[in-house]
């Protein structure tokens, strides 16, 4: 197995957190989102303490919402101590619902509306990360308008390429997001950041893309950042009181991903980012990472019904299944990677004749498959159980009605119990909105 919280019981279903799969199917139907509290919680917990360890008790984790945004999430970043960055005003809407401390959060995003920062300074947020200069003039503005200085730090892209998927890269220099140190943008928007009157400069942030195994995107991105923190100082007086280091480290979706001991990665940045700072003659800056996919992706599972089991001799094979890229679009969007098991028969495939298949969702869609060439055994049929797992990261949070689909339920399990988190929608829910 991928992951520690899965085995197999004695009757062949499949445990996730030490609940029977093929239960809460019954219980819940299909679709069905799974989420691990428990591995949420110890994964937040080794953040934190993680953090405190290679660097000092001012470093934070702040868990990135947009992989999963739901108000039990929150619930759990309040409890256990998590700041928090989110991207739109329904993140944040969200998250203040249940009372997390907005002082400890961080508002991303390459295009803030001024909807979006006048809720936000209403709400009392923490820190914008602010990407251009038309929104430091519109947090300037509006934060007046309060008579408030509003703490911000500046997105700056170091120009390194993470050797990830393009479309989660996010560090180089023709980026989308951020100001350019290779071209003398990030100096400039830093200059103006401490000309304004309603403006606070608390530091500078980065991100240079996910799904990222070792420290050496980390290790490479801290020096760029702190070299410029260093010109700063000697060029302007003002030094950084934050560094965000941004986040994403990888997970495992096959066997054949390699494990990362997140702990020791971080202690090395630490070591990396102190002596650097003694070089340079810096101060410490108050650390921050951001944490979303590893913090909740292998926490979650979602589990279908197989419908129908197609197969065209010479050719190819097909197994369907009542969800799909309506509740699971990366594989459409990326071609990620997923592994797939029966869940009421979990040791069929290394008992029994198999056979390749593509297994596809029900939307009127060619693309619209959950992964291909998986191993099932030959018997698979209609009224079988799927478990698609690592998926608490990007699958409920990208998520969408296509073909008027009703989005899945999320049932979270702590210590040995379910409780459901988010209901099913139902056929009049998204018809809710219609005139």
């Amino acid at each position: 197995m991928i992951c520690n919280n899965l085995s197999v019981r004695a009757d062949g279903h499949l445990a996730f957190s030490g609940v029977d799969t093929v239960e809460m199917a019954q219980k819940y139907g299909t679709p069905l989102y799974l989420m691990d509290e428990d591995r949420i919680r110890e994964r937040c917990r080794t953040y934190q303490l993680t953090l405190h360890q290679a660097f000092d008790e001012r470093a934070q984790a702040l868990y990135a919402g947009k992989a999963a945004s739901f108000r039990q999430i929150y619930r759990i970043m309040k409890e256990e101590g998590m700041g928090i960055d989110v991207v739109s005003s329904g993140e944040l809407y969200t998250a203040a619902s249940v009372g997390f401390p907005l002082k400890n959060a961080y508002f991303h995003s390459n295009n803030k509306t001024d909807a979006d920062i006048l809720l936000a300074i209403e709400q009392g947020i923490g820190y914008f990360v602010v990407d251009n200069r038309e929104e430091l003039d519109a947090i300037d503005r509006i934060a007046g308008s309060f008579g408030k200085t509003q703490n911000v730090l500046l997105r700056l892209t170091p120009g390194i390429d993470p050797h990830t998927y393009a479309a989660v890269s996010t560090g180089e220099v023709d980026s989308k997001f951020g100001s350019a140190i290779e071209t003398g943008q990030a100096k400039e928007i830093t200059a103006y950041a401490l000309q304004l009157s309603h403006v606070h400069l608390a530091g500078f942030h980065c991100h240079v893309g996910s799904q990222v195994f070792d420290s050496d995107v980390f290790l490479r991105a801290s020096a760029i950042m702190l070299e410029f923190i260093a010109r700063i100082k000697q060029e302007y007086g003002y030094e950084a009181e934050i560094l965000d280091l941004g986040g994403g480290y990888g997970v495992r979706y096959l066997d054949s991903d390699p494990e990362i001991d997140i702990a020791e990665n971080i202690a090395q940045v630490g070591r990396a980012v102190k002596e650097q700072c003694r070089t340079l003659g810096l101060s410490l800056p108050a650390i921050r990472m951001e944490p979303g996919r590893s913090i909740v992706a292998d926490a979650g599972l979602t589990l279908y019904t197989v419908g129908t089991v197609k197969r065209i001799p010479g050719y190819k094979n097909y197994v369907s299944v009542d969800g799909g890229m309506a509740d699971n679009p990366r594989f459409a969007l990326y071609r990620s990677s997923y592994t797939v098991l029966l869940a009421n028969r979990a040791k069929d495939a290394e008992e029994k004749p198999i056979f390749r298949c593509s297994v596809v969702g029900r939307c009127c869609e060619s693309g619209d498959i959950l992964q291909e060439d998986v191993p099932m055994p030959q018997d698979v049929a209609r009224g079988d159980i799927l478990a698609v797992l690592t998926t608490g990261a990007y699958n409920y949070s990208m998520a969408s009605n296509y073909n008027r689909l009703p989005r899945p339920p999320i049932v979270m399990l702590r210590n040995g119990k379910d409780f459901l988190a988010v209901c099913r929608e139902s056929l009049e829910d998204i018809c809710r909105n219609d005139l």
